[in-house]
């Protein structure tokens, strides 16, 4: 009775383990995907950081600048 139910339970066990395991590993893609984005925005914020700092003339020139126009 107490073997069944030892086997019973690392059955269990082994099912939740896997399930967990699953779920992390879609947890931790959408932390690396986030982590993209959030750097994404980051430097976004930098370029309207400056564009507040300097004027929109300088930042206007900047850009001129970064893309060769």
């Amino acid at each position: 009775m107490t073997e069944k139910m030892i086997s019973e339970t690392e059955a269990k066990l082994s099912v939740h383990e896997a399930i967990c395991a699953e779920r992390y590993e879609d947890i931790q893609g959408r932390f690396d995907d986030g982590s993209k984005r959030m750097t994404k925005i980051e430097y976004l914020l930098y370029g309207v950081i400056v564009c507040v700092l300097f004027g929109p003339g300088v930042a206007a020139e900047m850009l001129k600048k970064v893309f060769g126009l």
